[in-house]
């Protein structure tokens, strides 16, 4: 065999193992498509509407949890039957105290990556309270103290101003009506396994929140090295500004991949 021959022997051998490797790396990276929507309290999953909209139209399959609210325990595992619905890897997200139902049911094995809407980021043995004490609430606030059954509702003549500022009064009015009976006990249980230890993780920082401090929001995000995003409006964001929310969703998709 002459030397020009066996070179060319050699390329083509090294031309087909680069293609066939290559088909092989694009066979196992999978492209996340699936998405997993997570409301939080004084609030229910149709809030989501506009953020379902936006990425549906892009081609996402997206399913919304309806969380009970009863106990942490029992968020997690509704968000985990809708997981393990799936058909393969699926960005997490959850907005305000949805947030720390993700970061418990985040450990699930079809979960890509995790995305933090103005929510809470607890790490191991935290809770949601922990979080919500350390910066002074805005006068807007008002989340009550709970009531003779351990149910916490956020006041009626405050909701407007303090949880979706951003949104007409009869959004506001329609949201109040349709919020479900939050247990106090969620608030004061500790996490367990943080999934955004070990998970890919975006955030949204709610600039004009008057729920959760955005100052809040920053520290937690900073604290685990979330990708922020500052979006400019109310704790309600996911309602008012659902195409910019969908965009970090959807950016987190593309940035994850799964072998």
């Amino acid at each position: 065999m002459t030397k020009s021959i066996f070179k060319s022997a050699i390329l083509a051998v090294t031309v087909a193992l680069s293609t066939l490797f290559g088909a092989v790396t694009e066979a196992n990276a999978q492209v996340v498509k699936n998405i997993v929507l997570v409301h939080g309290a004084f609030a229910d999953g149709s809030g989501y509407k506009g953020v379902y909209e936006a990425l549906t139209k892009q081609g996402y399959h997206v399913t919304i949890v309806q969380n009970p609210l009863t106990s942490l325990e029992d968020d997690v595992a509704a968000t985990k039957l809708v997981l393990d619905a799936q058909d393969g890897p699926t960005i997490l997200a959850g907005h305000s105290w949805g947030g720390v139902v993700i970061t418990q049911a985040g450990n699930h094995p079809k979960v890509a990556g995790l995305v933090y809407i103005a929510a809470f980021q607890p790490d191991n043995n935290e809770t949601a309270l922990q979080w919500f004490q350390t910066a002074q609430p805005a006068p807007e606030n008002g989340v009550l103290p709970p009531n003779e059954n351990g149910i916490v509702y956020y006041d009626k003549a405050k909701f407007h101003a303090g949880f979706c500022g951003d949104l007409s009064k009869e959004d506001a009015e329609f949201m109040y009506a349709s919020q479900g009976a939050f247990y106090g006990k969620c608030f004061v249980t500790p996490i367990t396994e943080a999934a955004w230890r070990t998970k890919p993780t975006f955030g949204i920082v709610a600039t004009e929140d008057k729920s959760i401090n955005p100052d809040i929001q920053r520290n937690m995000y900073k604290r685990s090295n979330t990708k922020v995003t500052e979006i400019k409006g109310s704790h309600a964001v996911y309602v008012s500004q659902p195409q910019k929310v969908a965009a970090v969703i959807m950016q987190a998709a593309k940035e994850v991949s799964y072998k």
